[in-house]
């Protein structure tokens, strides 16, 4: 376990007093009665017509210059109403700046209580400013400064707060009409107002004054912590960029405060919460670190037990009192719903936990969980629990490991970044220097160092797979390092599916005849066991690929005949993972045959002496006939040694089952060959053979009535079967038919038309 997750918990547990330099945030109002002499009442949100009213009997708004007070609309740009004029009030009103006053104080880190005078009404039309300056104290026992944003609509106008080497930009605009935005700072901070580009904005500044005796409030300061923190996060940083594999990829710092997911910004942090972010947004750019606030999802089950120990005399009605959670079996931990330090939001999606990046790694062991329900036991089941954890936390990554981070979340995240990637690539018509590419081709060797092992069956669905979509992309990037690494130990590593050639194929195109050669064989010779269909598919589509012998293929075709499969029953054991679906395909000898033929004949006549050895894997009706009726088509190659040794044996098996009489019976008598003889079954092969009787009915339970239309089914009976549902017990009703016949009379239609077709081959 790396250090860092102990330290970096310790460091931001001593950070304990809240607050910053500023504050902003927004507050519900009922409108409170504003009213303005020389004006009257004002409507809110502001109408531009009282806009109007209000800056006729407003002033230019002066600053000051040492002891003088200037008016230089070079300077500051806008339009004040002093605090004598105006008149706020209303019913909810006192209660509404309380509020904001107690969320101000907490933001500020001020633990005393403070209250709010009226400075002065200011009226931001279109193109108003202020330039950086600070307040100064205006009355005594005055630390800061309150903007109070009223409903209005307007745009631009950012309020830009400085303090040291930092600096916050926001936006006081509020969309919702029973919104208003606020923003307190301390009274040394350099602020400034910028340009307002449209509309009319109308605050009130309130001075924010200490009621008890004492020094004056000031900023936070965590220099210290800052300085120890970001050395913690650097060290850290230079590890994980030097290849320590035992750092931790991330860092997960959980939050005291529950927090719900309308509460989740670090905007809204309580107490030491937003303290040690506050720390972190300063230290985690200072050595190299990015910062998010995300929501950390843990869900669980296990084993439980009874509390006492006797859960046998347990009624179903039991309580969760009674019951205490055991092994956990399952665990799944998640970090979603990002924020940045900024408000912007971050599309990162859902990241794993690892229980070594917490800190401190013991974080969750004391913490009640949030949902936890039991489940009594049941049959051979014994009694379980599931529960679930929701907890903020703050969460660090080494900037330059940000791809590293988000290969954690698997290729559902990864393979539309990448996509991104290279659209902007191709778009901006770069080379390979270009730092997008690079970007790419880093997180292509992220995404190919953790690829999953092969399952125990290939998805062969259709649609292009994750592999062809890494595939083409790394093609469009022409990234033949990572196309090569990717096809070596991906698709040759046993992950190849049937729709991944296409992708595969298009890839191979960034080499060179020799290795591109290689590389096919390797591919076939490590999946052609396993995935028999596809390699045979892949050599097919090579041979129109790289027409006119550009690449030689002689590899990949021999290690695809020595791959075939021959007598089923003395097939060489192997994993349960690596047995291949029982049966061939005739597309599988289509490909096959093709491929062969274009690429070496003796190979071919090999391959189709080989399969025509093992009639039970390459049956004849199922595989060779259907597959003859393709080959047979091909002008190329159906004069061939190997398609003509496959149409002899296909015609002769077809002449053989022609001549065989075909005649439609005449009575009822019909095949009793059954796999049973129980005495309901012998009854059932009594009834088969009689020549006079059609229907019979079998009396019987639902036991007895399965068992015997299993075994028509098994025996494939030419039978109707119904139940008659009238009377206890319930009848099956068994009629007659000439199935069997009319399966022969079709056959043999199509023994003739595929004897014409083959003997005009």
């Amino acid at each position: 376990m790396s250090a860092i997750t102990t330290d970096l918990a310790e460091e931001l547990s001593t950070v304990r007093r809240p607050g910053d330099f500023f504050t902003f945030g927004t507050a519900e109002i009922l409108a409170p009665r504003l009213e303005v002499d020389g004006v009257g009442v004002i409507a809110l949100p502001l109408l531009a017509v009282q806009a109007a009213e209000l800056v006729a009997v407003a002033e230019r708004a002066p600053y000051g210059r040492g002891a003088d007070t200037l008016i230089d609309t070079d300077v500051r740009r806008t339009w004040q109403i002093s605090a004598g004029r105006v008149h706020i009030g209303g019913k909810h009103w006192a209660a509404t700046l309380a509020a904001v006053l107690a969320r101000v104080a907490e933001g500020l880190g001020v633990g005393e209580p403070i209250a709010a005078e009226l400075y002065k009404l200011l009226v931001y039309d279109q193109g108003s400013f202020f330039v950086s300056h600070r307040d100064t104290e205006k009355v005594p026992g005055m630390f800061a400064t309150l903007v109070f944003a009223l409903p209005s609509v307007s745009t631009g106008g950012e309020l830009v707060i400085r303090h040291k080497d930092r600096e916050a930009r926001l936006d006081l605009k509020c969309e919702e009409p029973s919104e208003a935005a606020f923003a307190a700072f301390y009274a040394d901070c350099v602020h400034e107002v910028l340009p307002v580009t449209s509309g009319c904005r109308l605050t009130m500044v309130f001075n924010l004054l200490r009621k008890g005796k004492g020094p004056k409030p000031e900023p936070p300061s965590y220099a210290a912590e800052q300085a120890r923190v970001t050395a913690l996060l650097g060290a850290w940083a230079g590890a994980k960029r030097g290849g320590d594999e035992d750092a931790p990829e991330k860092l997960i710092y959980p939050l005291e405060h529950a927090y719900t997911l309308a509460e989740l910004g670090f905007d809204k942090l309580k107490g030491a919460d937003a303290a040690a972010a506050n720390v972190l947004a300063a230290a985690a750019p200072a050595a190299g670190c990015d910062l998010h606030l995300a929501l950390v999802s843990i869900e669980e089950s296990g084993t439980a037990e009874y509390a006492d120990g006797y859960g046998s005399r347990r009624s179903r009605w039991s309580s969760d009192d009674e019951f205490e959670a055991g092994e956990v079996c399952d665990r799944d931990a998640t970090l979603s719903e990002w924020r940045r330090p900024d408000g912007t939001p971050a599309a990162l999606g859902a990241l794993p936990l690892e229980a070594e990046e917490l800190c401190p790694p013991d974080a969750f062991d004391d913490v009640e969980p949030d949902e936890q329900e039991f489940h009594e036991a049941t049959g051979n089941e014994g009694a379980s629990f599931e529960r679930a954890y929701r907890r903020a936390a703050l969460v660090l990554w080494p900037r330059d490991r940000f791809l590293a981070v988000l290969n954690q979340a698997g290729r559902p995240a990864t393979l539309p970044y990448l996509r991104d990637l290279t659209e902007r690539w191709v778009a901006d018509a770069e080379d390979r220097n270009s730092a997008v590419w690079h970007e790419a081709h880093e997180l292509a060797g992220h995404m190919l160092s953790t690829w999953p092992a092969p399952e125990w069956w290939l998805d062969d669905t259709e649609g292009p797979s994750e592999i062809a979509q890494t595939l083409a992309l790394l093609t469009r990037l022409e990234d033949s390092e990572r196309i090569r690494a990717f096809l070596e130990t991906v698709i040759a590593g046993g992950r190849h599916a049937r729709r991944d050639n296409e992708a595969a194929l298009g890839a191979l195109q960034m080499f060179g005849p020799d290795e591109t050669a290689a590389l096919l064989e390797r591919i076939v010779a490590a999946n052609a066991l396993n995935s028999l269909e596809a390699c045979g598919d892949l050599l097919a589509r090579a041979v129109v690929a790289f027409p006119n012998g550009k690449v030689s293929l002689r590899g990949a075709a021999r290690a695809l005949v020595d791959a075939l499969p021959g007598d089923p029953a003395h097939a060489e054991p192997r994993a349960s993972w690596q047995q291949r679906a029982p049966g061939v395909k005739s597309s599988f000898v289509v490909d096959l045959i093709t491929a062969l033929e274009a690429v070496d004949e003796t190979l071919a006549g090999g391959a189709a002496s080989h399969v025509l050895a093992w009639p039970k894997t390459y049956g004849l009706d199922a595989v060779l006939v259907p597959a003859l009726r393709q080959l047979a088509g091909v002008e190329a190659i159906k004069r061939g040694a190997a398609v003509q040794l496959l149409r002899r044996v296909c015609v002769d098996h077809l002449r053989a089952r022609v001549v065989q009489p075909l005649e439609a019976p005449k009575d009822w008598r019909r095949t009793s060959k059954l796999g049973c003889r129980c005495a309901d079954c012998t009854e059932l092969a009594d009834f088969l053979t009689d020549s006079v009787r059609r229907t019979w009915m079998f009396k019987a339970a639902e036991v007895a009535r399965g068992h015997l239309e299993q075994t028509i089914r098994n025996a494939r009976c030419d039978l109707d079967v119904t139940t008659d549902r009238r009377g206890r017990p319930y009848s099956l009703v068994c009629t007659k038919n000439q199935a069997s016949y009319d399966r022969r009379a079709k056959q043999r239609s199509q023994d003739v038309a595929d004897l014409e077709q083959f003997e005009e081959s």
